[in-house]
């Protein structure tokens, strides 16, 4: 840290982004991993065309300082800046801050994911894996845990020592929205998604398999009048969150939750009517003690 006088604030030591596909969000951290200041942009790694990566971090640094940077997400997948091989789990914060990429030029560090390869499992995460090891590390939640990560692609992180041994995800979100937006359910998706009767009745069903026909059934008993059009998403939701929480056997088991305050409270609902306890973790806290612990490892 600098040598500020007594009741000023610290000086800025780096950036940290979590850029993702669609958004992203800078952080402006101090040496002590405070955060000093923090913005979220649409310019997500979808917004950046190819050759401009180098334009993109000017125009970060313009806006926050001219600092070094480290980044996790999709920024270092094949459709990023530059691709990052995973780790392999077993893997914590050591791991990510051994497989760091590096981009000398630019003074830019990216951290490499996670990923589960086993005989019968294969899956990959690229971000959430700095926000479940910070929560660890940081005391959001204990070193042996099972998180899951609501979204388009919806994640379940078991920890064992704040190490990533197990990574599961599902296509819940972008399922939904696919059924919303292009399939023969779409003009029965039109209301809201909330908890409720439907979306509790949604999850009742689930637990009776078949996913397939009783997605199909949405269309069917609306036309049959058997249920309300304006119930048609809510119910659909809690078809898929019931079904992914279903496979995950969390009966006598408590989940950190690590999502927005809209989409966490039905996955808690969720998991409690298949026998699990829920919390929720601060996504962000998570992710700031997690990335900040990354840069605190990295030979630079």
């Amino acid at each position: 840290m600098s040598d500020d006088k007594a009741g000023a604030s610290p000086a800025a030591a780096y950036l940290a982004i979590d850029w993702g596909t669609t958004n992203r969000r800078v952080y402006v951290m101090a040496a002590d991993g405070s955060v000093l200041a923090t913005a979220r942009d649409d310019r997500g790694i979808k917004s950046v065309e190819a050759g401009c990566w180098a334009d993109e971090l000017a125009g970060i640094r313009a806006r926050f300082g001219d600092l070094p940077a480290i980044a996790a997400g999709m920024v270092g997948s094949t459709r990023g800046w530059r691709e990052i091989p995973y780790v392999i789990a077993p893997a914590g914060v050591t791991e990510l801050a051994t497989g760091i990429g590096r981009i000398p030029e630019e003074r830019f560090f990216i951290v490499p994911g996670v990923a589960y390869d086993t005989p019968d499992h294969a899956d990959v995460m690229r971000g959430e894996e700095v926000q479940a090891v910070g929560a660890c590390l940081s005391g959001l939640a204990p070193h042996d845990a099972l998180f899951c990560q609501p979204g388009t692609h919806n994640k379940w992180i078991g920890l064992k020592d704040a190490r990533i041994t197990s990574v599961t995800t599902a296509l819940t979100g972008e399922l939904f929205a696919l059924l919303r937006d292009h399939s023969i359910l779409a003009e029965m998706m039109t209301g809201p998604v909330e908890d409720g009767p439907a979306f509790r009745a949604g999850i009742a069903d689930a637990a009776g398999g078949d996913l397939l026909s009783r997605l199909f059934g949405v269309r069917a008993s609306v036309l049959l009048g058997r249920r309300a059009r304006e119930d048609g998403a809510a119910y659909t939701s809690g078809l898929l969150i019931g079904a992914d929480v279903a496979a995950r056997e969390v009966a006598g088991r408590l989940v950190h939750i690590l999502s927005d305050p809209n989409l966490g409270p039905l996955y808690a609902v969720a998991i409690e009517a298949f026998g699990g306890t829920s919390t929720a973790i601060d996504g962000q806290a998570a992710f700031v003690a997690g990335i900040h612990h990354i840069w605190s490892m990295i030979d630079d």
